[in-house]
C-alpha cells in the first residue's frame, strides 16, 4: 500500500482513485464494508482503491474536552487498511486550518486536485468540511459538476443480540463494559493493544509464582474496563502465546497506584520479554477485578483464572 502523508507530493494521476473517507478508527466491519465497495466500484472503473484518512481524531482539535480515546493508533490503522487491500492511504494532518476548510475547498484540493477521484465512497450518513456542513447531497451534486461517481453506503447492522449500526462509539462502549467478546464481533477481530514491555514490581514471580509482562500502552488508546481476561500476547516476530491478563489497579498488592495497569501471564512460557514491543488481544473476559484479604487467596484465585483462560483459548 503507497502512504501518503503531511506535505509528500501527490500520487501520479494515472486512472485516477476510487475513494472512501474517514477517520477509520478500529477500521471495523462497518469500515470494511465501505473498503470493500470501494474496491468494488474501483474495479469498474479501471482505478486504484484509496482511503483518506487524518492523523489524529478530529474530535482532539475541534472539541479536546470530549475526544474519545483510540481503538487503534496511526500504525495499526495503516496496517488495517493494507491487509483490507487499499492501494493508497493519504494520511491528512488534521489542525485548526484543517478544521476550517469548507466542504467544497476539501473536494476541489485534496479528491481532485490531489487524487484525481473519479468514484466517492460513503457512509449514507457522512458528514465532512467546516461544521461538518458537507454530506453525500454535496458531493453528488460535485460530482455531476466535477464528473466523478458518488455511493451512499447503508452502514453495517451489528446483528442479533447487537442491534444498531457498527460503530467505532458502539465498540468503545463495549469494551468499557469489559465485553470484549461483543467489541470482536463488531470489530471483526479481537481488540488490540501494543505497548513496550517494562519493568514492573517484580512481585508477580516473587510473591505470587506467576510472571507477568507489564505492557506500556499510549495513553490515547482505549483498555476495557478493569478485569481479568484471557487472550493473546503477541511477541515482535509473530509468535503468539496464549495469556492470562490482569488489567486494572491490582488492589491487593499496589492499592495506591493511579493509572491501571495491563500485566499479561504467559501460559507454558519462560523467557525474557523486557524492552519488546508486543501486542495483547483480548479474547474473553474472566472475571471483575476484586480486592482479596491475603497474597494466598489471591495465588488460588489465579490459579482458578489460568485454568479459565486455557478452556477459553482451547488450550
Amino acid at each position: 500500500m503507497e502512504v501518503i502523508t503531511g506535505a509528500a507530493p501527490c500520487p501520479p494521476p494515472g486512472a485516477g482513485v476510487a475513494a472512501t473517507i474517514g477517520f477509520f478508527d478500529g477500521v471495523h466491519r462497518g469500515h470494511q464494508r465501505l473498503i470493500d465497495t470501494t474496491a468494488k466500484v474501483a474495479g469498474n472503473l479501471g482505478a486504484r482503491t484509496a482511503v483518506v484518512t487524518f492523523d489524529r481524531h478530529p474530535a482532539s482539535v475541534v472539541r479536546p474536552e470530549s475526544a474519545p480515546l483510540l481503538l487503534t493508533d496511526v500504525d495499526q490503522r495503516l496496517e488495517r487498511l493494507a491487509d483490507a487491500g487499499v492501494d493508497v492511504a493519504l494520511v491528512l494532518p488534521f489542525d485548526a486550518e484543517r478544521a476550517r476548510e469548507s466542504a467544497e475547498d476539501f473536494v476541489t484540493g485534496t479528491l481532485l486536485a490531489c487524487l484525481g477521484v473519479r468514484a466517492v465512497v460513503v457512509g449514507a450518513d457522512f458528514h465532512f468540511g467546516h461544521r461538518r456542513r458537507g454530506d453525500v447531497a454535496l458531493l453528488r451534486e460535485m460530482g455531476e459538476e466535477h464528473g466523478f461517481e458518488v455511493h451512499g453506503v447503508s452502514l453495517t447492522e451489528a446483528g442479533a443480540g447487537a442491534p444498531g449500526p457498527v460503530s467505532s462509539t458502539a465498540i468503545r462502549a463495549r469494551l468499557a463494559a469489559g465485553d470484549v467478546g461483543a467489541a470482536a464481533d463488531l470489530l471483526g477481530r479481537p481488540h488490540e493493544v501494543r505497548g513496550r514491555v517494562e519493568h514492573g514490581d517484580g512481585r508477580g514471580a516473587s510473591d505470587l509464582g506467576y510472571p507477568t509482562a507489564n505492557l506500556a500502552v499510549a495513553s490515547e488508546i482505549l483498555l476495557p474496563a478493569a478485569g481479568i481476561y484471557a487472550g493473546w500476547y503477541v511477541r515482535p516476530d509473530g509468535g503468539r502465546h496464549p495469556a492470562a491478563i490482569a488489567l486494572g489497579w491490582h488492589p491487593t498488592l499496589a492499592p495506591t497506584i493511579v493509572t491501571p495497569r495491563l500485566e499479561a501471564h504467559l501460559l507454558d512460557f519462560d523467557g525474557d520479554l523486557y524492552g519488546e514491543e508486543a501486542r495483547v488481544r483480548f479474547v474473553a473476559r474472566v472475571r471483575d477485578e476484586v480486592r482479596f484479604d491475603s497474597v494466598e487467596d489471591l495465588v488460588d484465585q489465579i490459579e482458578r483464572d489460568v485454568a479459565a483462560t486455557r478452556r477459553l483459548l482451547g488450550r
